[in-house]
C-alpha cells in the first residue's frame, strides 16, 4: 500500500538519528527485498556504532521522513587512504514511497554533506544482478557513470558495478 506522499517536498532530512530510526530502517532494508540478512546486519552496525560514538564516527547518515515515519536514509563517508572521495554505502527508501522523488532528495543531500566535508567525488558499489537494473537506472539519472565492473564479484553471475561521479 503506498504512503500518501504528493512529492519529495512533503519529505524532512535529517542528520541526526534518534533509537527509534533503527528498526525503521531495518524494516525499509528488509522490505525492499534487494539485501541479503547479512548486509543487512552490517548496515545495522554502521548505525549502531554511529549511536556509539557520533562524534568520531566516519560514517555520515541522512534520514528522510514523511508525517512522522522514516522512509529512507543513506548513509556515507569518506573511503579510506583518500584525501577527498566519499562512499555512498546505502542508499534505500521504502518502497510504497518510491518514485515519489525522495531517493533523489537523499541522493541530493548526501552529496551536499559529502562536499561539506571536503569531498570531490563519490563512488557506489551496487550488484550487476537484473533485479538491480533500476538501481543502476537511478544512479545514472543522478549523474553517476559507471567506473568499472567486476565480473562475478558477489557471487558467480553477479557482478559488482562501481560508479562515480564528480561532485
Amino acid at each position: 500500500m503506498k504512503q500518501s506522499i504528493e512529492s519529495a517536498q512533503d519529505v524532512v532530512l535529517r542528520e541526526q538519528l534518534v533509537p527509534e530510526d533503527r528498526d525503521a530502517i531495518q524494516k525499509i532494508l528488509q522490505s525492499t527485498g534487494f539485501f541479503y540478512p547479512a548486509e543487512i546486519e552490517i548496515a545495522l552496525e554502521l548505525i549502531d556504532g554511529w549511536f556509539v560514538d557520533r562524534e568520531h564516527s566516519e560514517y555520515h547518515l541522512i534520514v528522510a521522513e514523511s508525517a512522522g515515519q522514516v522512509v529512507g536514509y543513506s548513509c556515507l563517508g569518506p573511503t579510506a587512504c583518500t584525501l577527498s572521495t566519499w562512499d555512498l554505502y546505502w542508499i534505500a527508501v521504502s518502497p510504497d514511497t518510491q518514485g515519489s522523488g525522495i531517493g533523489r532528495k537523499i541522493m541530493t543531500a548526501s552529496e551536499a554533506l559529502a562536499r561539506r566535508m571536503g569531498a570531490t567525488r563519490m563512488y557506489i558499489d551496487t550488484a550487476g544482478r537484473e533485479q538491480y537494473v533500476p538501481t543502476r537506472a537511478f544512479y545514472e539519472r543522478c549523474g553517476y557513470k559507471v567506473a568499472a565492473t567486476l565480473p562475478d564479484f558477489y557471487a558467480p553471475g553477479d557482478a559488482k558495478v562501481v560508479f562515480f561521479k564528480v561532485l
